[in-house]
């Protein structure tokens, strides 16, 4: 049950072990500070792609110039914008002011995604989500971040 006053925190499914990713598996996490908030029930899940329509397992993706395109030539911008925007609308439902999510994704990547290419070459950037969640008011930070999001947390 989600508590009314109880601060919230979105958190990218894939983190909590949840097999959405577009290979199907997960990367699960058992860093303190979420084992501690998944304790209090400050957790709310979300894969924007799955939640945009994407299957699991789906082919990869990466963004080239605003546009998201899967590695068989696919447009799929439109799942990818959809679920971003189920996320905003999950985080203004629950006044949440604090996400954490997967880093080096096309959707949810913080600060580093991929380069549009299908090399595994990084760039600096944001996923779809993250940015729309940031132009919205929620702080984004990455699985490499717990500390910083929970000292964030204290703050709210």
């Amino acid at each position: 049950m989600i508590s009314s006053h109880k601060i919230l925190v979105l958190v990218s499914a894939c983190l909590l072990g949840e097999h959405v990713r577009y290979d199907g598996l997960h990367c699960k996490q058992n860093h303190p500070t979420l084992l501690r908030w998944l304790s209090e029930n400050r957790v709310i899940a979300i894969c924007p792609e799955v939640a945009g329509g994407l299957s699991i397992p789906r082919a990869p993706a990466e963004i080239q110039q605003n546009r998201v395109i899967n590695i068989q030539g696919h447009d799929v911008t439109d799942a990818f914008f959809t679920g971003a925007d189920l996320a905003l609308a999950m985080c203004q439902k629950h006044n949440i002011k604090l996400a954490v999510l997967k880093e080096g994704s096309p959707s949810c990547g913080v600060t580093r995604i991929n380069n549009g290419e299908f090399k595994g070459v990084k760039i600096q950037g944001q996923g779809i989500t993250t940015q729309l969640l940031t132009r919205h008011g929620v702080r984004v930070f990455s699985e490499h971040q717990w500390h910083d999001a929970d000292q964030f947390l204290l703050h709210l």
